[in-house]
């Protein structure tokens, strides 16, 4: 393994930070999702006040302002309003959270209510994500989402009636039996509704799944590679029509609505996890909570955070700037891949990408490296060969 004469300083120069809270409930579990969730709520009041222990004892994990909070699972919405509000507040006792910042909620639309609504508002919450998915019935189904077409439709408009602009929603595409009509439909509805912000995801088949199995079985048609890159495109080719900025592989937003939270990912800023699964990285290290809610209530019981840790080495912080940066609409920078890594790795980073120089699906950019769009379909598996060992 080669060695960088680097300074390793480039995801350490931030002066913000981000919170992460894992919220491991769900009303049901959806064929697709590998997410860390239980179906059963009975244990949610003493979750919560294990979450608000964990935020109290790694108070010094963060050296930095609080500019984000974003409360994901799982399915944060199903909890009561009340205790959102009590976390909010600890919160906002530990940490320096600045005035202007960011609070996202995932929200699913069966869940939406004109009292939650209000009570979010209330509580601080100045951003929703909702979990739509599809506007139709049958994908709906097939997904097994607990809510309906009519409900997804609904809710944007609640959320919208109660002061809430800054909404984004989740779309999945590349589904067995969804033709290219029915996904343009799906975009063009979100759209017509005014949501500022569209978070898009081909559907993938991951292990262990209700999905994996069912279609190893034979129940279910596998996914189809062509079809999803051709949603892709019509994706693409739709939002910018429209006005959207494609800002990210799969986030597409209005001037102004980019999400502040994760942006901050792909940047490298500081973030802390709190709750069962939730992972941490102050720009040396990643952390990551076990995936198991009774153990990790019984070990904040014990004023203990059960969490594995791994120091990251220069060549992994590379790769993760590589994997990235590649993902937004401003590239990779060579300056500072010279400047934190050294000229070495930026010239065998440059041969790497030869090939795809190319072909077209890396362009130069404004002085950076940047997917094309056909680039950025198979952004995963390039930023892979891009890879330093």
């Amino acid at each position: 393994m080669r060695l960088y004469g680097v300074q390793n300083q480039y995801f350490c120069k931030h002066n913000m930070a981000g919170i992460y809270i894992h919220i491991p409930f769900c009303r049901k579990a959806c064929h697709y999702c590998n997410f860390h969730f239980s179906t059963s709520v009975l244990h949610h009041a003493e979750m919560m006040q294990a979450i608000g222990k964990e935020a109290v004892l790694r108070k010094n994990y963060l050296t930095e302002p609080v500019t984000t909070i974003y409360f994901g699972g799982g399915t944060p919405s199903l909890l009561p309003v009340e205790e959102i509000g009590l976390l909010i507040g600890m919160l906002k006792d530990t940490y320096l959270i600045t005035n202007d910042s960011e609070l996202t909620l995932e929200a699913n639309p069966d869940d939406i209510t004109t009292e939650k609504l209000a009570g979010w508002k209330k509580a601080g919450i100045n951003r929703l994500s909702i979990g739509i998915q599809s506007f139709r019935e049958e994908d709906l189904k097939w997904m097994n989402r607990a809510h309906t077409a009519s409900q997804a439709k609904n809710c944007i408009l609640l959320a919208q009636e109660a002061g809430f602009d800054n909404l984004t929603v989740d779309l999945i595409y590349g589904t067995p039996g969804l033709s290219d009509d029915d996904w343009l439909e799906n975009i063009q509805f979100a759209t017509a509704l005014g949501v500022p912000h569209l978070s898009c995801y081909a559907l993938t088949v991951e292990p262990k799944t209700a999905l994996a199995k069912k279609i190893d079985m034979g129940q279910l048609k596998n996914v189809d590679p062509d079809i999803q890159a051709r949603h892709f495109s019509i994706l693409t080719k739709t939002l910018a029509e429209k006005g959207y900025e494609h800002y990210e592989i799969s986030n597409f937003a209005k001037p102004g609505f980019r999400s502040r939270h994760n942006s901050s990912y792909w940047q490298g800023v500081p973030y802390l996890g709190l709750g069962p699964s939730a992972h941490s990285f102050n720009g040396k290290s990643r952390q990551w909570n076990i995936a198991n809610n009774a153990l990790y209530l019984s070990a904040l019981t014990q004023n203990n955070i059960p969490f594995e840790e791994e120091v990251l080495t220069p060549q992994q912080m590379l790769n993760e700037y590589i994997m990235t940066s590649l993902r937004t609409i401003e590239g990779l920078s060579p300056e500072k891949i010279q400047d934190n890594w050294g000229k070495t790795a930026l010239e065998e980073l440059k041969n790497c990408m030869e090939p795809y120089l190319r072909s077209g699906k890396i362009v130069g950019m404004n002085g950076n490296y940047c997917l094309s769009e056909e680039g950025r379909f198979l952004a995963d598996g390039i930023a892979a060969d891009l890879f330093q060992l």
